[in-house]
């Protein structure tokens, strides 16, 4: 059974926020996981008295052996057998508990990171075309590739090194006030308050360099992906010099903070080191005096001394987690900021499922912008009757492709309706209305994988005879059986190995594939020669049979079979009608088709 994805999508402020209100958006993750924590903490607690156990017996051992010398065949009789048996069982021990929490912990780790990481991603794709229009690419990878990678690191240094390590100082601080005087702990614990005062003031400062510099690594991602991506456009304009000068502000932005974090590492690594230094000198005179006095005896400097190298080692690592751990929840403070973007479309509690198979679609006074200061959309009124064909045209901005967008429910509108079958697009799941509608785009954009994938994209549970008859369907499967690899060619990124055309027509076959209840063609056509447009616009014709169809078109010679043809302008219909009753008309759309006429004479002439 699948492991549920905590929903973390509530509305928080942005910016920076406090360390635990970062962290308590992470327990969510982990509380399915209570059961295998609480194991790996008392295997870590066991670890840890079993390594308090080792100087003692250690201690025992070289107090029994400092007796005179002894002759050989009565060794047996005086070496302490079950002190090395203790001695060698609680080494052991040590580290077979230590193996075993990091047994148990693993998954927790690997889990919660991938569900956290698979919730961003879910949550990404929630979100409205809005926020994908807007966003930088190679920074959003960046912050869920960091943040998610953070999350392992954070439980890791928290459980291997930073409980441990408190652990250890409180076993070893309760130990040497047990055995010794009160003077021992009061020195330890006053070398980790100063420690830790140290540690946390410098980390705290240095901080804002590491955040100065994920932000120039976040900006520098992006622009680099953006770069890459438009890789022709620079060329086409000699611009790699420009692209690397823009590159490398982010880098040199990203240089400067980080030589600044590693002078102030620096600062914090001598001051950590003279502490502890202090400190375990301290002890050790406290030690070395109770040995000439007579009041300790030689396995007590034994002890004592290996306490404190038991705490002296993860001191040293525990400034450095501190720090590390301050970076990653840095990371994961950018990844609740993914999570954090606001669902602008959202189902409502009590949305429907739409099930329909010849279904009406009808706009009622629709008004839509897409930023307040500047409507685009001025009252729509249209319907599409069931299996019928409206067309839309119009210039450039005046609204055509809206519509699909609005059909499809990336955005909601302002003010009026949208339904089909009479039910508002707002009372219907979003995942119902977009199973019902297929389209093929105007600008065509595919998966970096094989053409078979990316045609049975439109319904992956096909089989490859669906696939090749929707590859026929659209007059793209003889050209694909014409490749060396034919239905396994890889189509590069964003398709770039396809021509325009070759792409269109993979479109074209993924939305056939996947049988929709209502079609949008958005200028289906628009990147085809003459002789595929008319080959290709008779099967469009063929396959709109029967369905709900809605085509937006740029060439009016491939919506002259429309049922009903609405010309638009500005954010307004003008005109409707059939093409014999709007030529009839000699407006808008009679003067459009002659300048189209005109232009398509031309060539023929020359």
């Amino acid at each position: 059974m699948a492991t549920p994805v905590p929903d973390l999508s509530l509305q928080r402020p942005t910016g920076e926020r406090p360390t635990g209100q970062i962290l308590q958006r992470l327990l969510p993750f982990l509380k399915p996981y209570s059961g295998r924590i609480l194991i790996a903490m008392a295997c870590l607690l066991v670890a840890k008295i079993a390594g308090l156990a080792v100087p003692m017996v250690l201690k025992r051992l070289i107090d029994t052996l400092g007796i005179e010398p002894t002759p050989a065949h009565d060794l047996i009789k005086v070496i302490p057998v079950a002190l090395l048996l203790a001695y060698g069982v609680a080494r052991l021990s040590e580290r077979v508990f230590t193996e075993m929490r990091q047994i148990v912990f693993a998954r927790v780790m690997a889990r919660s990171s991938r569900m956290v990481m698979l919730s961003v991603f879910r949550h990404l794709h929630s979100l409205s075309l809005r926020f994908h229009l807007n966003r930088k690419t190679g920074g959003v990878t960046r912050d869920v590739e960091r943040g998610g990678t953070a999350i392992s690191d954070l439980l890791d240094w928290t459980l291997y090194t930073i409980v441990p390590t408190l652990i250890e100082v409180v076993l070893v601080t309760g130990v040497l006030v047990f055995l010794y005087d009160v003077y021992f702990a009061v020195i330890t614990l006053v070398v980790l308050i100063a420690y830790i005062a140290w540690t946390v003031a410098v980390t705290e400062w240095r901080t804002k360099f590491y955040r100065a510099s994920v932000e120039a690594d976040t900006k520098a991602s992006a622009r680099a992906v953006d770069s890459l991506l438009n890789y022709e456009t620079v060329k086409y304009f000699n611009n790699e010099g420009h692209e690397a000068a823009r590159y490398d502000i982010n880098l040199r932005q990203m240089e400067e903070a980080n030589v600044k974090s590693y002078k102030s590492l620096a600062v914090l690594n001598v001051g950590q080191a003279a502490i502890i230094a202090i400190g375990v000198t301290a002890l050790m005179w406290k030690a070395a005096h109770g040995v000439v006095i007579g009041k300790l005896s030689v396995g007590d400097l034994v002890l004592v001394n290996a306490y404190l190298l038991q705490m002296a080692m993860p001191l040293n690592y525990l400034g450095m987690m501190y720090r590390e751990v301050k970076q990653a929840v840095t990371n994961i403070e950018r990844l609740w900021g993914l999570l954090d973007q606001q669902q602008e479309v959202r189902d409502s509690e009590i949305a429907q499922l739409l099930q329909t198979r010849r279904p009406s679609v009808g706009f009622e006074k629709v008004f839509f912008s897409y930023d307040t200061r500047r409507e685009i959309l001025h009252g729509i009124d249209f319907d599409i009757p069931p299996g019928h064909t409206v067309a839309v045209v119009g210039h450039s901005g005046s609204g055509k492709s809206t519509l699909a967008r609005l059909l499809y429910r990336f955005y909601d509108v302002d003010s009026g309706h949208i339904r089909i079958d009479g039910q508002d697009l707002r009372d219907l799941t979003q995942d119902s209305v977009r199973a019902a509608v297929g389209i093929v785009p105007q600008d065509t954009v595919l998966f970096n994988d094989s053409i078979r994938y990316n045609i049975r994209y439109g319904r992956p549970s096909a089989s490859d005879e669906e696939v090749e008859d929707a590859a026929r369907a659209a007059h793209i499967h003889d050209f694909i059986v014409s490749l060396p690899d034919g239905y396994d060619s890889e189509v590069g990124e964003r398709g770039l190995k396809l021509s325009g055309g070759e792409k269109q027509r993979v479109a074209i076959a993924r939305a056939l594939l996947k049988n929709p209840a209502i079609l949008i063609f958005d200028d289906a056509t628009s990147a085809l020669d003459s002789a595929s447009e008319k080959a290709i616009q008779a099967e469009l014709d063929r396959i709109a049979i029967g369905r709900t169809t809605l085509v937006i078109a740029h060439r009016l010679s491939t919506v002259m079979g429309a049922n009903q043809i609405l010309v638009m302008d500005a954010g307004n219909i003008v005109e409707r009608g059939s093409h014999a009753e709007l030529i009839a008309r000699d407006g808008h759309y009679a003067a459009m088709w002659r300048l189209q006429q005109q232009a398509r004479e031309i060539p023929e002439l020359l």
